[in-house]
């Protein structure tokens, strides 16, 4: 009998226990570790930020659910993980053996990395959990009563453009809304190299769809864009060349800012010597072990992907849902056949595929593979894509509430948009190669 331990409870642990208990025999147990007991629909954070969802819209309790399938939970944060020993260290002092420990905990959000960044300490808000768009949503409230200028964007490092682009646009819908968009400059603050980037090189004509949308919507934006730091009400800028030299500082005044941070690996996983890159992120091979571990396995933001390419300010390459998805099921197919003496062959997918909200339309892309050249480089736009957003948003709810182990992506995402054939050809191309 094994013990497999899986530590987060997000859209890559969650879909995790629920596949391994549908692929394992009942004999083996699994136990899911998360700092807090509640499951939190991360991509409706957006939408929490302006009022259109509340916090009971896209959260539930995690333990009936799991219990319900037969998989224990636990609500407490890691303290340490002791590789060597095969166990995890619980904040509460307890000790949790393990045979497989499966990591999907996402990132530790790196706003020290510039003072005057965030919403605890800092000046600007954040849509990268659900506390902190509840506490986005607040701030709002307190703006509407007295607009001003708006700054919009992402911290150097940061890996995660998407969201940041659907808040500008979400952003600039609400205001319309309200009729108070006339009294809001918005300035988009990036430190891609240009608009569209995304970590991705750009995907088809995102650029110039990106810049277009930003024109229209008259959003003002800097790239290239290195925040050093942050003041009530200033955030000081510079702008670099293509060389990565200053070139323009820019002060920038604000009453609302919402800026992404970079990510780095949380303390307890960075700390296993060994496991993970500088950053704290995983280190796997191309079957989502460890390259030191052979009994740890990672999927997910957490783990170390190299950039598409150097950028004049660092940026990272993103972990999208589809991506996320395909490693989740490498990892229960590789741990199943351990367990019934085979060798791990699956391998998770690094193409990438994304539905971003923009308020009342929105935009989808796909990049098969995620690194360029590809056979697939796609990107659209329409008010389909904030329709198939929030359908997408209900039903991985639902899927995550009754413990449906089925792949969302897969089945409905891929075939909505008429790319299965191809997404599964790359697969097994890449594959067999």
């Amino acid at each position: 009998m094994a013990h497999i331990v899986i530590l987060g409870a997000g859209t890559g642990g969650m879909p995790a226990a629920y596949e391994l208990r549908a692929a394992l025999a009942k004999e083996h147990r699994i136990t899911v570790v998360n700092a807090v007991d509640y499951f939190q629909f991360v991509p409706s954070n957006p939408w929490v930020a302006v009022g259109w969802r509340d916090r009971e819209a896209i959260t539930f309790a995690i333990a009936p659910a799991l219990e319900r399938k037969g998989i224990a939970f636990i609500a407490q944060a890691v303290a340490r993980i002791d590789a060597a020993g095969n166990a995890v260290e619980l904040q509460d002092g307890r000790r949790l053996d393990y045979d497989y420990l499966v990591v999907t905990t996402g990132p530790r959000l790196a706003f020290e990395e510039v003072p005057g960044s965030g919403p605890q300490q800092g000046h600007t808000a954040s849509i990268c959990t659900v506390d902190h768009a509840e506490h986005a949503w607040q701030d709002y409230q307190r703006f509407l009563q007295d607009p001003g200028p708006a700054v919009i964007g992402a911290m150097p490092g940061a890996s995660c453009f998407g969201p940041a682009y659907e808040f500008a646009f979400i952003f600039n819908r609400d205001l319309q809304k309200r009729r108070l968009r006339h009294r809001v400059p918005i300035t988009f603050v990036t430190p891609e190299p240009y608009i569209g980037h995304l970590g991705l090189a750009g995907v088809g004509d995102s650029r110039g769809m990106l810049e277009s949308e930003l024109r229209n919507h008259d959003i003002r934006w800097i790239t290239n864009a290195k925040v050093t730091r942050v003041e009530e009400g200033r955030m000081f800028v510079t702008e670099m060349d293509e060389a990565g030299q200053p070139k323009k500082e820019h002060e920038l005044p604000f009453r609302y800012s919402m800026m992404l941070p970079a990510f780095k690996g949380v303390d307890a996983v960075a700390q296993v010597e060994g496991l993970c890159n500088p950053r704290g992120f995983v280190l796997v091979d191309e079957h989502q072990r460890s390259r030191k571990y052979r009994n740890i396995f990672s999927a997910g933001v957490c783990i170390a992907i190299p950039p598409v390419e150097v950028t004049p300010v660092p940026t990272g390459a993103p972990k999208t849902g589809y991506m996320i998805e395909t490693m989740v099921s490498a990892i229960v197919h590789n741990i199943a056949a351990e367990l019934a003496g085979k060798p791990a062959t699956a391998k998770g997918s690094w193409n990438a595929i994304c539905l971003a909200d923009m308020g009342d339309a929105g935009i989808a892309f796909v990049a098969i593979p995620q690194m360029a050249p590809r056979n697939v480089n796609w990107f659209s736009r329409g008010k389909w894509v904030h329709v198939a957003k929030v359908a997408f948003e209900k039903y991985f709810l639902y899927k995550m509430k009754n413990g449906s182990s089925e792949p969302v992506y897969e089945k409905y995402v891929l075939k909505a948009l008429g790319i299965t054939r191809l997404a599964q050809e790359d697969e097994s191309e890449r594959r067999a190669a």
